[in-house]
């Protein structure tokens, strides 16, 4: 029998409740993020508290009342048994070329040199193109961002897209080994990034089997046009509805802050994944577990419901 799941997010100035219909064949075209948010109020909203720190969650189902504990960003409380992966693309299965196209379109707006990859992680990783083109810019200290934003985004785009035609994507081996033990486990896996290339990307990689990696996943939310980016949960909720599974059994696979924000906002185990030494950054953003590699993951502990290292 179907199941809808209440998620109500509370912040200091606005709450916002999702839906999460759990259980129920999929929607038409895949469902939208309209058909999960059921309704915002509060008074007024604050950008300040975009960043969804500080959040607690009550969530109640049609099965019955039932309760997750409050939870901040840098704590969690999942206990429930995991049975469900969902994957971030670039900088957790992917080398892309993102963060080498934002820095090269940003010559004629600022210093190219002055992008960093912790600018990238920081302000544009995880972010839909436009904000981080902007979150880029204002923090770059660039006059009239947000107008500029648009061309820059632009340049960006088409500077990807070069990229992506010279090969420029490569794939991490652990994460292959990973994607590809879990699906022998037979566990359901989603793909969910913002970028709208991350499905061009993924069917360039092959697999041992033949097929590209995007086949290896039972559910693609990636690139979906959705009110709200991360940190907020909205694409790993729409993922876990998908799938037809309660959040709190799926784990989110994350390289960057905000995404990790965003897992555990929805409640997800989140698993921080530091390729580029940043992770106290992911610890801070309430990681529940971080790697260097996904190959410290133990498959074993996976397969019964649990998500830790490898013993050594």
């Amino acid at each position: 029998m179907a199941r809808i799941l209440i998620v109500i997010l509370r912040r200091s100035q606005e709450s916002r409740v999702y839906a999460v219909l759990i259980g129920a064949p999929s929607c038409p075209n895949g469902g939208t993020l309209q058909e999960l948010v059921v309704g915002r109020f509060g008074s007024r909203h604050d950008p300040e508290d975009d960043k969804y720190h500080g959040l607690s969650s009550d969530v109640r189902s049609s099965d019955g009342p039932m309760t997750l504990p409050a939870t901040s960003m840098t704590g969690s409380s999942h206990q429930q048994k995991l049975t469900a992966g969902i994957f971030d693309v670039d900088g957790v299965l992917l080398a892309s070329p993102h963060e080498q196209a934002w820095r090269e379109a940003l010559k004629s707006f600022a210093d190219p040199d002055r992008f960093t990859t912790a600018m990238y992680q920081a302000h544009v990783a995880g972010e839909p193109r436009l904000d981080g083109a902007r979150a880029a810019l204002k923090a770059l200290g660039v006059p009239d961002a947000d107008r500029q934003a648009v061309i820059y985004a632009q340049r960006k785009q088409k500077r990807l897209e070069e990229l992506i035609q010279e090969g420029g994507v490569k794939a991490f081996p652990d994460a292959l080994r990973l994607v590809q033990a879990i699906a022998a486990m037979g566990w359901p896996m989603a793909v969910a990034s913002s970028s709208k290339n991350a499905n061009q990307m993924m069917r360039q990689i092959r697999l041992e089997s033949g097929e590209c990696l995007l086949d290896i996943f039972n559910v693609n939310v990636c690139g979906r046009d959705l009110p709200h980016g991360k940190p907020s949960p909205e694409i790993f909720l729409l993922a876990a509805a998908e799938l037809h599974f309660d959040p709190g059994h799926c784990f989110v696979a994350e390289d960057a802050s905000a995404g990790v924000e965003a897992a555990h906002a929805g409640h997800m185990t989140a698993l921080g994944v530091a390729r580029l030494g940043d992770a106290a950054a992911l610890w801070a953003a309430g990681a529940n577990i971080v790697v260097t590699s996904l190959d410290e993951i133990s498959t074993d502990a996976l397969v019964e419901g649990t998500l830790c290292r490898r013993s050594s």
